[in-house]
């Protein structure tokens, strides 16, 4: 089955607990590699969503991105910095002995001064069915979008097993064209010796059946029939990965390894009307073939 390895899917997810947003890129590579961005809270769920990209991704480089934003109100937390607030009552102190100021020091009297007091937000805590409610949705949302990101990337498969359909069989009808103008060449050859045979004949002994041994071998060496054989075997290869179910894209890259190694012995062998000009079309349209190949998963 031809599926691209490039895609991109955004799912986002809302309740009473939190607004979950989901964005999931994929780019051709090599191999599988998932990276994956996570709030730091959410780190724990990071191998079970790893296992979500593994089940539905075999090949390609995926960036899954995952934001958490909960909806309950935050607690406030004020802190007083005691360090600071010592060393300003021992200087009021002093400054009373001195008669320079008179009274206690009052609490609004520390608002004046940013430096005594802290206050911050904390993320109220869930409890365990709270957190757990939270993981699921969250692998619910991780979840579909990558089934969009299956979508976009079968979508695009189906282009590129057009495209490289239709090259395909421009390349078996060259193919094919080579291989008539081989056995035409040959034909040729055959009946070339035979002439010069005869010329030479006509002044020298000649021993007739050695001589045709030899124009018969001369003539083999330019028999391409096992590697056009071989060819059609690669297309019929070909034909079941793309038409199975099973990812192909090495597999494929593999096949046009092998064809076009066939094609570089059949333009050296081959002798005949426009077979070199064929090999070189056969060659191009297979190197177009690789390319696409590479976005094969």
């Amino acid at each position: 089955m031809i599926k691209s390895m490039t895609g991109f899917a955004a799912v986002s997810r809302e309740d009473e607990r939190a607004s979950i947003g989901v964005t999931a890129r994929s780019v051709n590579h090599r191999y599988l590699d998932v990276q994956m961005r996570l709030p730091q809270t959410l780190s724990q769920l990071e191998p079970r969503l790893r296992a979500c990209v593994q089940s539905r991704v075999a090949r390609g480089r995926v960036e899954l991105a995952v934001a958490v934003q909960l909806r309950q109100e935050p607690a406030l937390r004020v802190s007083i910095n005691e360090a600071f607030t010592k060393a300003l009552a021992d200087a009021l102190e002093r400054a009373r002995g001195a008669g320079l100021i008179e009274g206690a020091l009052a609490p609004g009297d520390l608002l004046r001064f940013p430096q005594a007091l802290t206050v911050r937000e904390e993320s109220a805590e869930l409890d365990e069915s709270g957190r757990g409610a939270l993981d699921g949705a969250m692998v619910a949302a991780v979840e579909a979008a990558l089934d969009e990101l299956d979508v976009m990337r079968r979508r695009e498969g189906v282009m590129l097993q057009a495209d490289l359909d239709a090259r395909k069989e421009t390349v078996m009808a060259a193919v094919e064209r080579v291989a008539a103008a081989a056995l035409e060449g040959e034909a040729g050859v055959r009946a070339r010796l035979g002439a010069r045979v005869a010329e030479l004949s006509a002044d020298l002994p000649i021993d007739q059946a050695l001589v045709a041994q030899e124009v018969v071998r001369f003539a083999a060496r330019s028999d391409i029939s096992e590697e056009v054989v071989r060819f059609r075997a690669h297309v019929q290869q070909w034909t079941g990965l793309t038409d199975g179910p099973e990812p192909c894209g090495r597999k494929l890259d593999f096949l046009l390894q092998e064809m076009n190694r066939e094609v570089n012995t059949m333009g050296s062998k081959a002798d005949g009307t426009g077979v070199a000009e064929a090999i070189v079309d056969i060659k191009a349209e297979l190197e177009k073939m690789r390319e696409q190949v590479q976005n094969v998963e």
